[in-house]
């Protein structure tokens, strides 16, 4: 399992590489209803990964702002999206919000694996 410090580094760059390649490809991601859909769902990558750098920053520096994170990260996929098109922008934020929800089910579940280890030893 990767540590905080390469999974920041890690998101932090697969970030840039994503949100660069969205950029020079946009004109053919606003071609077709296809490809605007599917930008879409590259900005909510760049939300997910822009999410995980911050959090492992936070962790990092032991400092929490709860949904602070979530809204920034939104922002700045929203507006890479709103780049692309403007039916990206709404299919980002739809896209963004089932990927948050799967996030944080499967937070539950190793949370709630890290609890149960701790109970038996």
């Amino acid at each position: 399992m990767a540590g905080t410090g390469s999974s920041m580094v890690y998101s932090f760059l697969l970030f840039i590489a994503t949100l660069s390649l969205q950029e020079v490809y946009r004109g053919k991601l606003a071609s077709s209803e296809l490809y605007t859909i599917l930008g879409g769902f590259t900005s909510s990558l760049i939300f997910i990964l822009l999410l995980t750098f911050i959090g492992n920053y936070q962790e990092t520096c032991g400092v929490r702002t709860g949904w602070g994170a979530v809204i920034l990260a939104e922002v700045v996929a929203l507006v890479a999206a709103g780049t692309v098109h403007r039916v990206s922008i709404t299919t980002c934020f739809l896209f963004s919000a089932a990927l948050l929800y799967e996030v944080n089910k499967l937070s539950g579940v190793m949370v709630s694996r890290s609890e149960s280890r701790g109970k038996r030893y």
